[in-house]
This record gives C-alpha cells, sequence and structure tokens, in this order.
C-alpha cells in the first residue's frame, strides 16, 4: 500500500508547486474571461428585461425567433416566453464557446508553449515528474470553467432565477470548457508547436459550433448530437433539465484526458507526434521586409478570408426572411426600424444588412491586432533578432509587418462587401446597384479597423511587455461599445468611444461621407509614426 502510494507521487510530483505557478501566470488572464462570461450572462438578462418587459412582448419575440431561421440557429434549441429561457437561450451559445476558448487556451499555454519556449525542460530538471506539466494545465484550465459557471450562477441565483434549472446551466459552461480543454491537451501532444496546437483546438471548436448551429437552423438534430457545444444546449436549462447529457460531455473528457496522457507518453519533450513538413532548402521570393511578412502571413489570413466568406454568405443568404420579416407590421419591426433610423421598411432591409456587415468589421478588426501581437511574438522567440542580422533594419522589418496587415485588413473587408453584395443581389436587390454600394459600404469600415490595429502598434512600441494585455482590451473595449453589442445594455447606437461609431451607415440613401474615414485613416499614420518611433528607441527584445 505504501508502494503503491509513493508511486502514485512519484506520478504526479511537483504537481502542487506548477499549479501554483500556473495561476500565478493566469492571474491577469483568467479574471477576465470569467468576467467576460458573467458579464455577458447579466447582459442579456438586463436586454430581455428592458426590451421585452411584458408577456406580450416576449411571446411575440418567441413566434419570431421560431419562425427566423437565423435566430433559432444563433439561439440553439427551443425557447419558451419566459425571461430566464430567453435569456439563456440568447446568450448561452456564447458563454459556452467562451468557456471552451478559455480552457483551450489556457491548456495550450501551460503545455505546448512552455515547451516551446524552453521553459519545460528547465522545469522537468527539478523534483517534477513527466505528467505534472499536463496535469497542473488540466486543473488550472477546469477550474477557469468552473468559476465562470459557478459565478454566472451564483449571479443568477441573486437575481432570482430558479435555482435548479441555474445549476444545470452553470454546469453546462463549466463542462463545455472541460470539453475543450482536454481537446486541448490532446492536440498540444499532436502538434509540435503551440500555434499548431491551438489552430487544432480552435478548428475542433469550430466545427463543434458550425455544426450545432447546423443542426438547429436545418431540423437535422442528430448534427447537434454529434457537437460537444451541442450537449452544452441539450441539457435545456430551466426547462426540462437533462442532467445525463452533462454526465456526457464529462465522460467524453475523461477519455480525452486518457488519451492524451497515453499520448504524452510516447512522445519527447519539445516533439509531436504529427510529422512536421519540411521546407524548402532556399526561398528566393524573400527579397524584402513585406515579402517575408506576407509569407508569415499569408496562411493565417487564408483561413481568416474563408471565415468571412462563409459568415457573409450565411448573413446575405437570410435575406429574403429578413424581408418578410420586415414586411409585416409590428412591434418587433418598428423596434429594428427605430434602432436603424429609418422611417419605412422600404430602406430598412438595407439598412438592417449592414449592421451584419458591421459585425463582420468588428470581427476583422481583430485581425490586425493578432498581427500586431504577431510582432512581440517574433521579437521574444529571438527569429525578429536574426531577421535583423541581415540588411533588413528594425523600422522595415515593423514596417513590413504592418504594411502586410494594413492590406490584409482591407482585403478582408473587400471579400465581406463583395461576397454578401452579390448574394444579396441575386436574392433581393439589383446588382448593379447594390454590389456597388456593399462594397463602398464595407470599405469604408476599414480606416476604423485600421485605428484599433494602430492603438496595438502604439503599444507594442511603447510598452511591449503589456502590449498583449493592452491589445486585448483595446479590442474587447471596441467590440464592447461598438454599434453591435452596446444595445443590449440600453446603448442603442454605440458610444463615440470606438472608431466604428464614426462609420456612417451607407444604405440609408444618404449622401456618402467621406470625413470619418480620412480623419480615422490620418489618425492611424500617426498612430503607427507613433509606434515605430517608439520602436526606434527602445530595447529590443
Amino acid at each position: 500500500m505504501a508502494d503503491a502510494r509513493q508511486g502514485r507521487a512519484g506520478v504526479l510530483a511537483g504537481t502542487g508547486h506548477l499549479v501554483r505557478l500556473a495561476l500565478r501566470r493566469e492571474r491577469g488572464i483568467a479574471p477576465w474571461w470569467i468576467l467576460l462570461i458573467v458579464a455577458l450572462a447579466l447582459a442579456l438578462v438586463s436586454y430581455v428585461n428592458r426590451a421585452m418587459g411584458t408577456y406580450e412582448l416576449k411571446l411575440t419575440y418567441v413566434e419570431l425567433a421560431t419562425r427566423n431561421v437565423f435566430l433559432r440557429a444563433l439561439g440553439g434549441g427551443l425557447i419558451e416566453p419566459r425571461l430566464e429561457v430567453i435569456a439563456t437561450w440568447r446568450s448561452g451559445g456564447f458563454l459556452y464557446v467562451a468557456s471552451a476558448l478559455a480552457a483551450l487556451m489556457s491548456v495550450v499555454r501551460h503545455t505546448r508553449r512552455e515547451e516551446d519556449e524552453g521553459r519545460a525542460e528547465l522545469v522537468r530538471s527539478g523534483m517534477v515528474s513527466r505528467h505534472a506539466p499536463l496535469t497542473a494545465a488540466l486543473l488550472v484550465a477546469g477550474g477557469i470553467s468552473l468559476a465562470g459557471g459557478v459565478l454566472t450562477g451564483a449571479v443568477l441565483v441573486g437575481l432570482g432565477f430558479e435555482p435548479v434549472g441555474t445549476v444545470a446551466y452553470g454546469a453546462a459552461i463549466t463542462v463545455a470548457g472541460w470539453v475543450f480543454g482536454a481537446v486541448a491537451a490532446v492536440a498540444a501532444q499532436l502538434a509540435r508547436s503551440a500555434r499548431t496546437a491551438t489552430a487544432i483546438s480552435l478548428a475542433a471548436l469550430g466545427a463543434a459550433y458550425v455544426m450545432r448551429y447546423a443542426g438547429d437552423a436545418t431540423g437535422q438534430y442528430w448534427l447537434k448530437a454529434l457537437s460537444p457545444i451541442g450537449w452544452s444546449h441539450l441539457v435545456r436549462a430551466y426547462q426540462d433539465e437533462r442532467w445525463w447529457l452533462l454526465g456526457v460531455s464529462v465522460l467524453v473528457s475523461v477519455v480525452l484526458y486518457a488519451v492524451a496522457y497515453r499520448l504524452l507518453g510516447r512522445r519527447d519533450l519539445g516533439e509531436g507526434l504529427l510529422p512536421e513538413r519540411l521546407g524548402r532548402e532556399s526561398a528566393p521570393e524573400l527579397r524584402g521586409p513585406i515579402s517575408l511578412a506576407w509569407r508569415l502571413h499569408r496562411a493565417l489570413l487564408a483561413k481568416w478570408a474563408a471565415g468571412v466568406v462563409c459568415f457573409a454568405a450565411a448573413g446575405a443568404g437570410l435575406s429574403p426572411l429578413a424581408q418578410d420579416l420586415l414586411s409585416r407590421p409590428s412591434l418587433v419591426v418598428q423596434s429594428i426600424t427605430s434602432l436603424l433610423g429609418v422611417s419605412d421598411t422600404s430602406t430598412a432591409l438595407g439598412a438592417y444588412s449592414w449592421y451584419l456587415i458591421l459585425i463582420i468589421a468588428y470581427a476583422v478588426a481583430l485581425y490586425p491586432v493578432l498581427m500586431t501581437l504577431r510582432l512581440r511574438s517574433e521579437e521574444t522567440s529571438g527569429r525578429a533578432e536574426t531577421v535583423q542580422s541581415t540588411p533588413i533594419t528594425r523600422l522595415r522589418w515593423a514596417a513590413g509587418h504592418l504594411v502586410v496587415t494594413g492590406l490584409g485588413t482591407a482585403g478582408l473587408m473587400a471579400v465581406a462587401g463583395l461576397v454578401f453584395g452579390a448574394l444579396y443581389s441575386l436574392l433581393v436587390g439589383d446588382l448593379a446597384r447594390d454590389l456597388p454600394r456593399f462594397l463602398a459600404g464595407a470599405l469604408s469600415a476599414v480606416p476604423a479597423a485600421w485605428c484599433v490595429g494602430a492603438v496595438c502598434a502604439l503599444a507594442y512600441g511603447l510598452l511591449p511587455r503589456a502590449s498583449v494585455a493592452i491589445s486585448w482590451i483595446v479590442w474587447l473595449l471596441t467590440a464592447g461599445l461598438g454599434k453591435v453589442v452596446s444595445p443590449l445594455y440600453g446603448l442603442w447606437h454605440g458610444t463615440p468611444l470606438e472608431p466604428f461609431h464614426y462609420i456612417p451607415n451607407p444604405m440609408l440613401g444618404t449622401p456618402f461621407d467621406l470625413r470619418p474615414a480620412l480623419i480615422l485613416t490620418a489618425l492611424t499614420a500617426l498612430l503607427v509614426g507613433g509606434a515605430l518611433a517608439a520602436l526606434r528607441r527602445r530595447d529590443f527584445g
């Protein structure tokens, strides 16, 4: 018995120390994820109370959501005219995804990234077992998901929500994180780098969400039953509480944990089980900083473009349904036209469609943020210093990345405008009239996205160590204070604190105003100039 206890202790030796180390490193990251989950739950409750204060309004919304494929698929599952059901129906899918994202990023950060940066080898030189880093990462990631679920449940119970349904809802949030933390643990054993492990995990999460969405949109619910995100939806909190589906998520998590540990025993430290593709011996096309930056960014840009095409096509494909909805007078239609700033339904469809383009624009604003963070990653990894041992100077290296980032951002919005405008025109509009309008409108949002990236570039130039946190905060504030999210807490037209606030809706029939785009472009140039000047003067590395 004593030998068995000693054997188990040896397998997990050092786990407690690594858990404390991981928690110390997560103190600036995990609280924001947890706050995001809780705040989103509260925002949706507040929105439902404010916009659907009576039973009649709730019933009207339920009938609307049941008929509209887009809304039905976005929420997922059946909906009832009750506050708790509508609020969790509207927010549940995003809370499950946020919990999953927080967990998978944490697992990759404390496993594969530690190996990439050489810290894992240093840690393993002490009294630390082979399984301790993975165990610590899973415990911390699982704790983050648990904290998100428990705090959300506690807040909702404090608001007077029914306790049993709230426990089911909080548990559904928690197990979504556990499943994808386990997925990330497996990906960390398969991939040779943190970037590849993250890509595999995000691809699995994206596939799960698409399957869940497709199942609800088409009525093929077997697709939803195959999705880990769908399992959380199928728990049906505040309705009939299918507790056994929580057990399915836990069981799948345990199986994936076992697979991850088994794979861990089959690979060397710093290596992955998937074969690494060998590169070419030479790259004659790499003639300068712009071609180098393009080579580094093109794969991710292609993935972003594919995502933009899918979302734009899905949004434009709903145009006939939106047209039918807006043609029927109701309180909901009146609130929509009031929000859009139109006096009749003749221009409401185009104005409504512009909001879908704006959603894409807020998402695309994340692209220059990530590309700016790539500068910091290249610097800390030492690759940037190697590049600068050639005739490429520090400023030319950074400027090459920023040029490619700016062109890529513009390209993504052009793709969004072309795809959305073409499909919209074919379904409900006129190609010669509407395609140029949607393309011009999408491109008018580019300077605002540039401005977000420029702020992040300035943070990288001035405060490199804090630039990652600052960049994420800048994008989250931009999206949270913007025209799409701010109506959830009463700011129906956004706030002047974010750049997209100044982009006019090109579908209202008013003359197009170039001044906001020109001012934002000039501001972007000033911020980028300041970023390059700061980068030139500070120490590198």
